[in-house]
């Protein structure tokens, strides 16, 4: 980078807090988003820059509500608390009654993703889920399908469950420390959200590379963007207008090379027809 482009990059930056600081003052209520941990290394100043972005383009403030679980962000939204959230397939279908689906990510020119069942790489024979008995397992988070529904639904097919099945098994409220899990052989195997380890892969190969990818699930309907009660039908088409726009321009290209994504999509519940069959197998039906 020259000294010129540090300049305009600087500019830009002082001209985006600006306009921050101009839409607090005028009192424009914040458009809040609500985000569960992702890998990214830098979360805190990707997230800060996506939200100087977004809330540029809304013309009014922009806010990341953090939590630990998808549980919390669900119960944010119940509240009104959240326009917005970024959730897994599995919370959505079964709070779709109240919930509008605003926009899917596109990976590798589909809207759709895999769960993978990991386990340590020197563990070169097992295959399935099912050969894990009495062994200790690592879950991501209760609502997640990558991470908890699909195999789950696995174990139910062989007429038992988690409680039954593993010797132990625990919950890292994270893909990454799933991943991490496995690669420091705390547990024998994990469930962990096959883009997510393929973008670990990418960035973090000494790490991914202390695990193997046991068996990869069917296609599943990408993590979707939604809206919840709070977001009026306005904002609802304007920021999906952002969102499928992104691709088109320069600085929201950038950030979606950032989270390995092509770009954002229009979806359609039918996308999530499996999650939806796969509640209904374990006798969890949607809301």
């Amino acid at each position: 980078m020259n000294r010129r482009q540090a300049l305009i990059g600087l500019c830009g930056f002082a001209l985006a807090g600006c306009a921050r600081r101009a839409m607090a003052e005028a009192g424009a209520d914040p458009v809040r988003i609500g985000m569960t941990p992702v890998f990214l290394d830098d979360q805190v100043g990707f997230l800060g820059a996506w939200r100087d972005y977004l809330a540029q383009a809304l013309g009014r403030p922009v806010e990341f509500i953090q939590r630990g679980s998808y549980r919390e962000i669900v119960e944010l939204m119940r509240q009104d608390k959240l326009h917005f959230a970024w959730l897994c397939g599995y919370p959505y279908v079964r709070e779709q009654r109240w919930m509008r689906l605003l926009a899917v990510p596109l990976h590798q020119g589909r809207p759709l993703y895999r769960s993978y069942l990991i386990v340590p790489a020197k563990d070169t024979a097992t295959s399935t889920i099912t050969e894990l008995r009495d062994r200790v397992f690592a879950f991501s988070d209760p609502d997640s399908n990558s991470g908890y529904l699909y195999p789950s639904y696995q174990l139910s097919r062989a007429n038992t469950s988690p409680a039954n099945f593993f010797r132990r098994s625990f919950f890292t409220y994270s893909h990454k420390k799933v991943v991490e899990a496995v690669a420091l052989e705390v547990a024998h195997g994990g469930a962990v959200d096959g883009y997510v380890w393929d973008t670990l892969a990418r960035t973090h190969p000494e790490l991914t590379g202390r695990t193997r990818v046991a068996d990869r699930s069917p296609p599943f309907g990408f993590p979707p963007f939604v809206a919840g009660p709070a977001a009026s039908p306005a904002l609802f088409k304007r920021m999906q207008e952002i969102l499928l726009a992104m691709h088109d321009d320069a600085a929201g290209a950038g950030f979606l090379r950032q989270l390995n994504l092509d770009r954002f999509a229009l979806g359609t519940p039918a996308l999530y027809a499996d999650i939806e069959r796969m509640l209904r197998a374990i006798g969890q039906p949607g809301a």
